[in-house]
């Protein structure tokens, strides 16, 4: 399956309101929300540890998972935020694909971070409500990016999953299924 990553980028800016000046803000405030993320990492696996479900999935990969949670977390503020940052995105929804990590473990896990992210806002730029409210929002908007890119990453490979588990079950040809799915494609 070939992905048009730069149709996925616009489609994904647009539901999160991930707008230019949102972007251009995170780049602004990255050089005083940086030296915290790694605090906010392991703020996060603390919090993850505390929830039976997701003990299976951090058990003894945790310093790993902090490492490549940190560099994305810092991405969010280096950008760029372009069909790369997408294809990235959309590479860490396929992993928790493959790990078998449920879906709603992306939505609850991004509400952790989040919550964190924006009492760190408050704690650093508090004192100017309106830039603080800006800064939630561009947060907000990039988070919520990243999340709907896995998301629709991990409905592809799902069902890719799911395919391949039926072509080995009826013994059908890839080649045969896929020339079905174009005959009975909606017109």
């Amino acid at each position: 399956m070939s992905l048009d990553f730069e149709k996925l980028t616009v489609y994904g800016k647009s539901f999160s309101g991930f707008t230019p000046d949102k972007e251009a803000l995170l780049l602004e405030v990255g050089s005083q929300i940086k030296p915290h993320l790694a605090a906010v990492t392991d703020e996060f696996y603390q919090q993850l540890a505390t929830i039976p479900e997701t003990a299976s999935f951090l058990e003894g990969r945790v310093e790993g998972l902090k490492k490549t949670h940190r560099l994305w977390m810092e991405g969010l503020f280096t950008g760029p935020y372009d069909k790369d940052f997408t294809a990235q995105m959309f590479k860490v929804g396929d992993v928790h694909v493959k790990v078998k990590l449920p879906v709603e473990f992306m939505a609850g896990a991004m509400t952790l971070i989040n919550n964190r992210l924006f009492t760190l806002i408050v704690e650093t730029f508090g004192d100017d409500k309106q830039y603080c409210a800006r800064t939630i929002a561009a947060v907000n908007s990039v988070t919520g990016f990243s999340l709907l890119v896995m998301q629709q990453s991990y409905q592809a490979s799902s069902l890719a999953e799911e395919l391949e588990k039926f072509l080995k079950i009826s013994g059908m040809s890839r080649t045969l299924f896929t020339n079905l799915a174009l005959a009975y494609r909606d017109k």
